[in-house]
């Protein structure tokens, strides 16, 4: 093949500096540790702003002020009354047997008629303090009425022992260990 010449240009006559191509080349006086540094910087600040945000997400924190306590109105006094027609359902919870049985004798003494009571032992034989359960507020003053019937009682407000049909009143006494002990054949009523 024939030599063919190029013609020189302006290029030609300058010295050689021995970099070819290294103007190309990254900045060489970029640092490792900088970047390293620079992304421990970013990745704690999305860590804290993630775990933030999840608090906030969660409820676990409130932004702006907190809203005022709700007032609570005084519930007027209920005055207890004997009311002989809600059906009553005792529950012996506590380890003694025959409980159930003798608070029934002593609700059906006070007026309610035999089938209107039914006495069963609970699911737990642990509960603590004798309690008068009962569904709707306007139950209250009775509930209060058969918790003075058998001798003293506390007294709530529960869905958790729902009559069998929607119409029907009823009352539930969930004897506690407090009448263990006791051993109360016939507990006084209180005035």
């Amino acid at each position: 093949m024939p030599k063919t010449s190029v013609p020189k240009d302006r290029f030609d006559d300058l010295p050689e500096s021995g970099r070819i191509g290294a103007h190309r080349a990254e900045n060489p006086h970029m640092r490792g540790w900088v970047v390293l540094l620079w992304a421990a910087l970013a990745t704690i600040v999305l860590i804290t702003v993630g775990i933030f945000a999840t608090l906030i997400a969660s409820g676990r924190i409130e932004l702006g002020a907190p809203e005022p306590a709700a007032t609570v109105e005084p519930t007027p006094d209920v005055e207890a009354v004997v009311d002989t027609s809600f059906d009553v359902v005792i529950l012996n919870a506590t380890p003694e047997s025959g409980l159930a049985t003798q608070l029934k004798d002593v609700v059906v003494a006070a007026g309610w008629a035999d089938e209107m009571v039914t006495a069963s032992e609970a699911g737990s034989e642990d509960f603590a303090e004798t309690t008068v359960y009962y569904l709707n507020d306007e139950d209250e003053a009775a509930a209060l009425g058969l918790a003075n019937v058998i001798g003293g009682a506390e007294v709530a407000q529960t869905d958790v022992y729902q009559p069998a049909t929607a119409d029907e009143q009823q009352l539930t006494i969930v004897i506690g260990v407090d009448r263990a002990s006791v051993g109360t054949a016939t507990p006084t009523p209180t005035p």
